[in-house]
């Protein structure tokens, strides 16, 4: 009896120990980047991500590092996920929250524009994701988070 009574004990211990993880929810604060050029013709194009989870489309963001900009994260992440590089504007263009559905936590985005002038063959995640240029309306169609959508609809009116 002492044996089972050992192992339901240690059962409900890790139940407890997984309920409590999964109880507990942060919020996460990440920056991000609507990476732009302009095609031959002069079209807007919007760089849009796969996820590595689920191939959603969304744009290149991430964590801060310490000491770091939303800023410079915004313009270390589009290079990470997508290969980018160019001027990323230092005034903040917009923000939007989404969760993950593998995740109890909430996360925060802080958008930029980056002009993209160019990219580089060869970066960190180029094996882990997918990435597409799209014009701006397919962009505001496909892209994963309502939040999202709504910062790239306000591109509509601007002249880029």
């Amino acid at each position: 009896m002492k044996d089972r009574e050992k192992s339901r004990t240690a059962m409900l211990f890790c139940d407890d120990q997984s309920t409590a993880k999964i109880a507990i929810a942060r919020d996460i604060q990440q920056a991000g980047a609507i990476c732009y050029r302009k095609n031959g013709s002069g079209r807007l194009r919007i760089l849009l991500v796969g996820s590595r989870r689920n191939g959603r489309w969304g744009v290149p963001k991430g964590h801060l590092d310490p000491g770091e900009t939303t800023a410079q994260a915004a313009g270390r992440e589009s290079f990470e996920e997508a290969g980018v590089i160019g001027t990323v504007e230092t005034k903040l263009f917009g923000s939007f929250s989404y969760h993950k559905d593998s995740s109890p936590h909430h996360y925060h985005v802080s958008v930029h524009l980056l002009h993209v002038a160019g990219s580089k063959p060869d970066f960190p995640e180029k094996s882990t994701r997918k990435q597409k240029w799209f014009p701006l309306k397919v962009a505001i169609r496909d892209a994963a988070q309502p939040g999202l959508k709504a910062l790239l609809s306000k591109l509509e009116g601007m002249n880029l």
